[in-house]
């Protein structure tokens, strides 16, 4: 499971759980880790707390934390309710403040963003029908947000070798844009 996962993250673990065998094969395999610890007088929290003090596992607390624990930068914790990837609200979400937005312009439905972000895989890489089909959008909306996403810097276009559709990509953490 380790190898599968960009990161590991254990909820509620025992001093002796497979969560905690499964937590060091990610650690061997350089793959983030993270821990919600529960009570300290909970004996099914006791692995989570181990992690933390011995192994460094990230400490996980809300939605936005386990977002930076995969890398990803775009957080969402309540309908309605913009989130950073340090997890301050920015308040309700209205028009004027929707992303790829322009005074006077169209403006993008933050919904529509997080239904191509939510089509798209956490590894790899994944063409405009596929996203369609996933997203239930139409293409040129599909089009339109992913065009948006990318000059946010949330995703990227990747080329095919293969064939002239492009594909799109969650940015990898710490590689800079293309101009």
């Amino acid at each position: 499971m380790a190898a599968l996962s960009a990161a590991t993250l254990v909820t509620e673990a025992g001093i002796r759980s497979g969560s905690l065998n499964t937590a060091g094969h990610a650690a061997q395999l350089g793959r983030a880790l993270g821990a919600v610890p529960g009570p300290i007088t909970s004996a099914a929290s006791a692995g989570c707390h181990r992690l933390i003090r011995e192994y460094f596992a990230s400490l996980v607390t809300s939605p936005s934390d386990a977002c930076e624990l995969v890398g990803l930068d775009l957080a969402v914790e309540a309908p309605g309710t913009q989130v950073n990837s340090r997890g301050n609200r920015n308040g309700p979400i209205d028009a004027d403040s929707s992303p790829g937005g322009t005074a006077g312009g169209p403006q993008r439905s933050p919904i529509m963003h997080r239904r191509i972000l939510d089509a798209l895989p956490l590894r790899g890489a994944r063409g405009l029908d596929a996203i369609v089909q996933l997203a239930g959008v139409a293409p040129r909306d599909a089009r339109e947000a992913l065009a948006e996403l990318e000059l946010l810097g949330l995703i990227e276009k990747r080329e095919r070798p293969d064939s002239y559709e492009h594909q799109w990509a969650f940015c990898r953490a710490g590689r800079e844009r293309r101009g």
